[in-house]
C-alpha cells in the first residue's frame, strides 16, 4: 500500500489541504484532484452529501471534463467528511466476536477455549435469529485523517485496531425500512476504530457493562478515509476484503461476508430510534484479526496500513505520549 492510494472507482470525493493550509472539498480521479471551490457545487463534502442526488451527476460530468487539476501527491488528505453523528456497530462479525470472547475471558472462567467458542457461536446464532444489531454512538472529535499520526495517551495500556467498512449517509433517514435503507447511503469509506482494550469493561460496575466513551473516543482514535467512494461504484458490499497490516505483517484479511447484519439492516435499525443526517457515519464492525486475538498490541512507532477493496488505503503511525 502506498501512503496515498487512489480509489479504484472512476472518481471519489474528499477533503484536502494545500501546502499553505487552505482546506477544500475535491473530486479525486486517479492521482489528480479537482478543487470544487468556485465550481457552483457545495464547498464541503457534507454539503455535497446534503443534496447528493443533485450533486452526483454534476460530479460525474466534472470528472469527465477537461479543466485544471492538482496532483494528489502535493496535497494533504484530511478526513473526508465532518459528521454530526457517528454510529458504531459492535459484535457484528461472527469470528471476531468469538475471538474476543476467548481473549477477554475472566480469570475464574472454568470453560476451555473450545467451550467458550461454542457458547459464543450459539449466542451469535441467537442474535441473528432475533434480528437485533448492537449499536452505540461515537464522538466526531475522535476522527482524524487517513494518514495522520495517532497519539496514544500514556494511560492506555492496550491500544488495539479494528478496521471497518463505513457507510456514509446522503439522505436523511428516520424510520426507514430495510428495503429502502440503501437509498440513504451515498458512499462508503474506511474507518479504523481504535480501542483501549483495558477500558472496555467496567470492572468496578460490571452490571453497567461496556464503557465505549472511555475506550474508543480518545481524540484521533478513529482515522477516517481516505475518500468517499460513491455507493453506485461500490455495488454489493458483501465479499469485500478488509485488510490491516502492522509494520508489514498482515493481521486482518477477512471478508465482509462474515457480517451478522448487513448495511441495510444496520441503517434501518438505527433509523428506528435516531434520525440519520447527511454526512453521518455508520461503522459496520470489524472482522477477525484484532490485536487481542494475536497477542500483539500497538507500540510507539508502529505503522498501521489498512485497506478495503475499492476504497483506497490508510496509513497511520502510532505515537505514544508520556505524561
Amino acid at each position: 500500500m502506498t501512503v496515498q492510494e487512489s480509489p479504484a472507482a472512476p472518481f471519489a470525493v474528499g477533503t484536502f489541504a494545500t501546502a499553505d493550509g487552505r482546506e477544500f472539498a475535491g473530486l479525486v480521479a486517479g492521482d489528480r484532484v479537482v478543487d470544487l471551490t468556485g465550481s457552483g457545487l457545495p464547498e464541503t463534502t457534507r454539503g455535497l452529501l446534503a443534496d447528493w442526488a443533485a450533486a452526483l451527476p454534476r460530479l460525474t460530468a466534472l470528472a469527465a471534463a477537461d479543466g485544471p487539476r492538482l496532483d494528489l501527491a502535493d496535497l494533504r488528505v484530511l478526513a473526508p467528511v465532518e459528521p454530526r453523528q457517528v454510529f458504531q456497530s459492535g459484535a457484528n462479525y461472527r469470528t471476531h466476536v468469538i475471538d474476543l470472547a476467548v481473549a477477554h475471558r475472566s480469570a475464574g472462567d472454568p470453560r476451555t477455549d473450545d467451550e467458550i467458542r461454542a457458547d459464543t457461536a450459539a449466542l451469535m446464532d441467537r442474535r441473528a435469529a432475533e434480528d437485533l444489531p448492537y449499536v452505540f454512538t461515537g464522538l466526531p472529535s475522535a476522527i482524524t485523517g487517513p494518514y495522520d499520526d495517532i497519539v496514544v495517551p500514556d494511560w492506555v495500556a492496550k491500544p488495539d485496531w479494528e478496521l471497518e467498512l463505513t457507510a456514509v449517509i446522503g439522505k436523511e433517514a428516520y424510520r426507514v425500512s430495510e428495503a429502502e435503507a440503501l437509498e440513504h447511503v451515498a458512499a462508503y469509506t474506511i474507518a479504523n476504530d481504535l480501542t483501549a482494550r483495558e477500558a472496555v469493561f467496567r470492572r468496578d460496575m460490571p452490571e453497567i457493562g461496556t464503557d465505549w466513551q472511555r475506550s474508543k473516543n480518545i481524540p484521533g482514535f478513529t482515522p477516517l478515509g481516505p475518500f468517499l467512494v460513491p455507493s453506485a461504484f461500490v455495488g454489493d458490499v458483501t465479499g469485500l476484503t478488509v485488510r490491516l497490516d502492522v509494520n508489514g505483517t498482515t493481521y486482518q484479511a477477512e471478508s465482509t461476508r462474515d457480517m451478522i447484519f448487513g448495511i441495510a439492516r444496520l441503517v434501518s435499525y438505527i433509523s428506528q430510534s435516531a434520525r440519520l443526517l447527511p454526512g453521518d457515519l455508520v461503522l459496520t464492525g470489524s472482522p477477525a484479526g484484532n490485536g487481542m486475538h494475536w497477542g500483539v498490541l500497538l507500540q510507539d512507532g508502529d505503522v498501521m496500513e489498512g485497506s478495503i477493496t475499492g476504497l483506497g488505503a490508510q496509513r497511520n503511525r502510532i505515537v505514544r505520549k508520556a505524561g
